[in-house]
């Protein structure tokens, strides 16, 4: 799948999801879609794009919502182009799954974070501090909170990932969520950083120039697909998954 695109897996992902709930085989879909059924496995896969009015008959076939319909015709328009850019609800929510699902298998994983502990390795208190400070909803507190620590599975898992991250000092100074949080935060990644696939390193404050400096990333590898990188900010977020781009941030993480 050396071809896969994050937005391509995103949507084959929704596809699938939309299948499993109508409860339709691959075969049996694949029959009242006249495709083989192949074809539609590759669907969801990501490793092929279906056109826009093919999600449009898939989604029809299993009888999804028409604004999930909306949605995802919209998302298979480009789905192989050299970036994916989200920028509010519902899609940034999408690439968040996209996400989940790439920590899952990913076998590598680079983390630059000077600005806050990295996501897989915050404990339960202290992203919960930063959604409150962050002014989230507090119905979605508890969910997002969930969903955090439910990717660090990712590192614990058998056959974890080999996970590298770069932290910023001033984040161990921190007193984010108070000074119990914060203890607990920080005993945590002294236990991360015994695990056997886990390494962390400090950025220190008083060096020259590095690319950490430019901002957090999350650089992913694979065994069955090309790298990708993910960037966020408080507004959007980007995967980016083109040889050029990927070389970029392999050298910045190397340096």
């Amino acid at each position: 799948m050396a071809g896969t695109t994050p937005k391509a897996r995103a949507l084959g992902a929704e596809l699938r999801t939309a299948r499993d709930a109508a409860g339709f085989s691959v075969r049996t879909l694949a029959t009242a879609l006249d495709i083989s059924h192949a074809t539609l496995s590759r669907w969801e896969t990501g490793d092929r794009s279906p056109k826009p009015e093919m999600v449009a008959a898939y989604l029809a076939k299993v009888d999804a919502p028409a604004e999930l319909r909306s949605e995802l015709v919209e998302l298979a328009r480009n789905p192989d182009g050299p970036h994916w850019l989200s920028v509010g609800m519902p899609e940034q929510q999408r690439q968040l799954g996209a996400l989940v699902d790439m920590e899952s298998t990913a076998t590598a994983m680079t983390t630059v974070a000077p600005n806050l502990v990295p996501g897989l390795l915050q404990t339960a208190d202290y992203a919960r501090a930063i959604m409150v400070a962050g002014n989230v909803t507090g119905s979605e507190i508890a969910t997002r909170v969930a969903v955090r620590v439910g990717r660090r599975e990712a590192i614990v898992r058998k056959n974890p990932v080999q996970m590298q991250a770069f932290i910023g000092e001033p984040v161990l100074m921190q007193t984010i969520g108070g000074a119990e949080v914060m203890a607990d935060q920080l005993a945590k990644l002294l236990d991360f950083g015994q695990l056997p696939n886990v390494t962390i390193r400090v950025m220190p404050t008083r060096c020259e120039w590095h690319p950490g400096l430019e901002g957090p990333f999350l650089l992913m590898d694979f065994a069955d697909q090309g790298p990708v990188v993910h960037l966020e900010n408080r507004v959007s977020a980007l995967f980016l998954h083109e040889p050029n781009d990927m070389q970029q941030y392999r050298d910045a993480a190397e340096a």
